[in-house]
């Protein structure tokens, strides 16, 4: 409403310029204010096709699905979210929200379902949070964020592959909580919170969980170290005397080889622990490789290796996959399609469905994704 009324606000301060102190303020400072308020409303829509080519053993083989979020149902059309995004700033103050409607959205927030008379409207809150900037190196954010762990993010056209790698699904999603992120010095960055439990934004487990990062860029290269620990869950071992904590070291990083071909790395560690003993957790390392072929064409190379690891005490090989994915990205104004190859192969008894398999799973998808 501001925007329409400043030029008959201007012409009645026009009209009464005599009225008005000599060093009253000119109607230019209304301009100025307009310059430094802006609002943004952006989004996406996204869906696809998966064919699964793999089949499970034993008389009720069924078709093999991948272990990572959102594309978990085989030989279907399946729908993502449509996802809306709203920024608005002031000065030093800004705030995000962003919502979205659908599977994807309810499955990477699940906590914040619309219910209403027992119906399911699958929406979910996906980011709402404060900002405020006391100086350019400093910058305060309260309320609900998306994760700073990991290579891939839940925003579909943020990603060069539509289908999701084993560490950003066994990662955390998002945290609730307060940050602070501070510029050290030019290209270098420092990250401190306190959240709830992961991905939880109303906590209901006593106590908080503290992360941080470091980030530094040089030339084409960005890294980012990333670390998180709190209490995962309350009275663990069968006693309930101890609790379940967790703990995350994670490491991203991206490379600008030339101005159409850049590697991407993210490689993390999760173990937990009860009253000093570990009680297992994870490892694993994806490698990305994206060539800008035309104007129009990128090609993205992923390869990753996930595996857990055991609690204290168990011996034996644990699980682990060997995941290979290749995407095609075509860009038509907005819209990107991704045809995409996917082939996973596990090993000691790495498990794609209901059943623990060896078998491998091979796929193909076809994703569109439109972003306004």
């Amino acid at each position: 409403m501001k925007l329409q009324s400043t030029p008959f606000f201007a012409f009645l301060l026009l009209l009464g310029t005599p009225l008005l102190a000599q060093d009253a303020p000119p109607p230019v400072v209304l301009e100025e204010e307009e310059t430094n308020k802006s609002f943004q409303l952006t989004g996406y829509v996204d869906a696809y096709y998966q064919a699964n080519f793999t089949n499970s053993v034993g008389e009720d083989a069924m078709p093999l699905v991948f272990g990572s979020s959102f594309t978990d149902f085989s030989n279907t059309f399946g729908i993502g979210n449509v996802n809306l995004l709203a920024e608005h700033s002031f000065g030093k103050v800004s705030f995000v929200g962003q919502i979205g409607f659908g599977p994807r959205a309810v499955a990477a927030n699940s906590d914040s379902n619309l219910d209403v008379g027992g119906t399911n409207f699958a929406s979910t809150v996906q980011q709402l949070y404060v900002t405020y900037s006391p100086t350019e190196a400093i910058t305060f954010t309260l309320g609900n964020f998306g994760t700073f762990i990991g290579y891939e993010v839940i925003d579909a056209p943020a990603n060069m592959n539509y289908s999701m790698s084993y560490l950003f699904s066994n990662g955390p999603f998002y945290h609730t909580g307060a940050k602070v992120d501070v510029a050290l010095a030019e290209g270098i960055g420092a990250m401190i919170g306190v959240f709830n439990d992961t991905d939880s934004k109303f906590d209901a487990i006593a106590g908080k969980h503290i992360g941080g990062q470091l980030s530094a860029e040089a030339g084409g290269l960005a890294a980012y170290l990333n670390a998180i620990y709190g209490k995962e869950q309350e009275g663990f071992l069968d006693d309930g005397t101890a609790d379940l904590n967790e703990f995350q070291v994670d490491l991203t990083a991206t490379l600008d080889v030339s101005e159409s071909f850049m590697l991407g790395l993210n490689a993390s560690s999760y173990s937990t622990s009860a009253d000093g003993a570990g009680q297992g957790g994870f490892v694993g390392t994806a490698l990305y490789a994206t060539v800008a072929a035309t104007e129009t064409f990128d090609l993205s190379l992923r390869s990753e290796y996930f595996a857990q690891t055991a609690a204290e005490g168990v011996d034996g090989d644990q699980p682990s996959v060997l995941a290979l994915t290749a995407s095609g990205n075509f860009t038509v104004g907005g819209l990107r399609i991704i045809p995409e190859l996917r082939f996973d192969t596990g090993s000691n008894g790495f498990t794609f469905g209901e059943e623990a398999s060896d078998d491998s799973a091979f796929a193909f998808l076809l994703a569109g994704v439109y972003a306004f």
